[in-house]
């Protein structure tokens, strides 16, 4: 945890409000700002770990083996609705760091048309650093749930009436 809690309490607290209006681009800036407060790995990883805390639960009834994402070390489910034109997600994880990877995908993700999930390049995962500090099998796990995001994505579009 970094030196200055205020440092820390301030991140946290910037890290719940994303603004109305804000661009997945928007998003992804604030989270590369909140990241770039913290000088080392173990900081960010802590970090990483109190937004899993902060994940807002999914409901029970989606904590099955139809929600469950294939692909990743540990169990992740993940739940889409598709509502006025828009995809909003929830999960969860039975790892700590994993709650907190897909929080962050969700905060990113989360209350956008399909077309704008579909095309979402994520570049924030590379450019914090986030690819390269996982283990191999936590990397594909990150992939899948990118993966299944874009493809709930997809399967709303093509349900999505004409505009």
């Amino acid at each position: 945890m970094p030196e200055c809690r205020w440092l820390w309490d301030y991140s946290l607290t910037f890290a719940r409000h994303n603004l109305p209006g804000m661009t997945i681009s928007d998003i992804e800036n604030q989270l590369l700002s909140e990241f770039s407060l913290f000088d080392d790995w173990l900081d960010r990883y802590n970090y990483i770990i109190e937004l899993g805390k902060s994940l807002p639960l999914i409901d029970t009834k989606y904590k099955t083996e139809t929600y469950l994402i294939t692909g990743c070390q540990s169990k992740v489910w993940l739940h889409a609705a598709f509502r006025e034109g828009k995809v909003y997600f929830t999960a969860d994880s039975d790892a700590i760091i994993t709650r907190g990877i897909v929080n962050m995908l969700i905060r990113v993700l989360s209350g956008r048309q399909p077309d704008e999930i579909i095309q979402a390049d994520l570049a924030f995962i590379d450019r914090i650093g986030l690819r390269e500090h996982l283990s191999p099998t936590r990397s594909n796990g990150l992939n899948s749930m990118i993966r299944q995001m874009k493809l709930y994505a997809l399967v709303f579009k093509t349900k999505a009436p004409p505009a």
